[in-house]
């Protein structure tokens, strides 16, 4: 349901630091929003010297940009929280300062969005969305969500 877009230098993040934030982040969001784990995807997307720009000028520190889509309908409060508490958390995992980290969120309505085949339920209603759906269905997205 949410999904976390992790962007940073080539060369930055290597497997394990990724393995960190990726942990950091499904964290952060389950227990925050109160979602399942197997709900949060997290994806890398590396950028090649040259093509990051702040201000017009090429950046000229190390920083990762997080941009989650995360289903409308949290609090002003929950989300202010879950921002705050994805700065530090991934500032840690990555090893960077906070002053490194931008996080930005973007509320999507739940009605617009299917993943695993599914229209999502809102906020609140994952455990009868869940009940719901097909054993099978279930069976696989849970099994997700395991260590």
């Amino acid at each position: 349901m949410p999904t976390y877009t992790c962007t940073a230098a080539e060369g930055l993040l290597d497997a394990e630091r990724k393995a960190l934030i990726a942990e950091a982040v499904t964290r952060a969001h389950s227990e925050v929003t109160g979602a399942p784990r197997h709900f949060a995807q997290v994806l890398f997307q590396d950028i090649r010297p040259g093509d990051h720009f702040i201000g017009g000028a090429t950046l000229g520190h190390d920083h990762v940009f997080v941009y989650g889509h995360i289903r409308a309908g949290r609090s002003a409060v929950d989300r202010r929280k879950l921002v705050e508490r994805l700065v530090a958390d991934v500032a840690r995992a990555a090893g960077l300062a906070p002053f490194a980290i931008w996080v930005y969120l973007l509320e999507l309505p739940a009605r617009a969005m299917a993943e695993f085949g599914h229209v999502l339920p809102e906020p609140g209603d994952e455990a009868a969305w869940t009940a719901s759906l097909p054993e099978e269905d279930r069976r696989r997205m849970e099994r997700l969500g395991r260590r």
